[in-house]
């Protein structure tokens, strides 16, 4: 097998497995461990995965998010109810903003259903989702593009935004801890939260099994979300913390 081949066939291991260990991969590829030392430096490298004692991982850590093209493969039944869910909340006629993320880029195709629309976004896949979307006015926001999250920041994007308002924004988030969400990329949060200022109301979608996790960088209290989605109970320690504030969670059902 060539290296490419080798390389691309550990990150198909790792969408299903979310982890691998560095033995297992040199027995199942009958080469040493050092190659896969060097197969994994380079795909953490190109950010793709996460090193880890024995292994790599695509879970997010503290400072890591996995590649927007390995999350728009994973979860995608979590995606889509949380999608249906989130489109209860949108009515024709409305500015709707939708933030970088592979859960805001599946919701963001589905729109569409509640045309006529006004949508504001810098999720790439979003764009070229509704670019020739009939009854939707497509607002783009440009700035730096960043492959990993397949969207656009920075301060053109921040100064757009600074200039429009919506009725809906809907953020995602990879990480809540206790009563805050939070991520590990100082230009999202800085996306995200000039989203937020310019929307009537904001939306909070974060897959259940990110709860009980932090990152870098403090994105929001969760009070200052009109609504949150996941897609099931998260575990009771965390479930329990959200209660006690009196903070509502929406879990999106089949």
């Amino acid at each position: 097998m060539k290296r490419e081949e080798r390389r691309q066939a550990i990150m198909d291991v790792l969408v299903s497995a979310r982890a691998v260990d560095l033995d297992n991969l040199a027995d199942r590829f009958a080469v040493s461990r050092m190659t896969i030392h060097r197969d994994l430096d380079d795909l953490e490298q190109a950010g793709l995965l996460r090193k880890v004692r024995g292994g790599a991982t695509i879970e997010a850590g503290t400072q890591f998010e996995s590649d927007f093209r390995i999350r728009e493969l994973q979860d995608s039944e979590a995606k889509a109810r949380m999608a249906r869910a989130a489109l209860d909340l949108v009515e024709p006629g409305m500015t709707v903003m939708v933030n970088d993320g592979s859960m805001a880029a599946l919701l963001g195709g589905s729109l569409t259903e509640h045309a006529p629309l006004t949508v504001i976004t810098n999720n790439a896949a979003v764009i070229e989702r509704l670019k020739d979307a009939p009854r939707v006015t497509l607002i783009a926001l440009g700035g730096i593009y960043s492959a990993k999250f397949n969207g656009f920041f920075g301060m053109v994007t921040e100064g757009a935004l600074a200039g429009l308002r919506a009725d809906l924004a809907f953020i995602s988030t990879p990480a809540v801890a206790g009563l805050q969400a939070f991520h590990m990329d100082d230009n999202a949060v800085r996306a995200k939260r000039a989203m937020m200022e310019a929307a009537e109301r904001s939306v909070l979608l974060v897959n259940h099994a990110r709860f009980g996790r932090s990152a870098l960088h403090a994105l929001a209290d969760l009070s200052a979300f009109d609504a949150i989605i996941t897609d099931a109970s998260p575990a009771p320690e965390d479930r329990a913390v959200i209660d006690r504030a009196g903070i509502a969670l929406t879990i999106a059902r089949d």
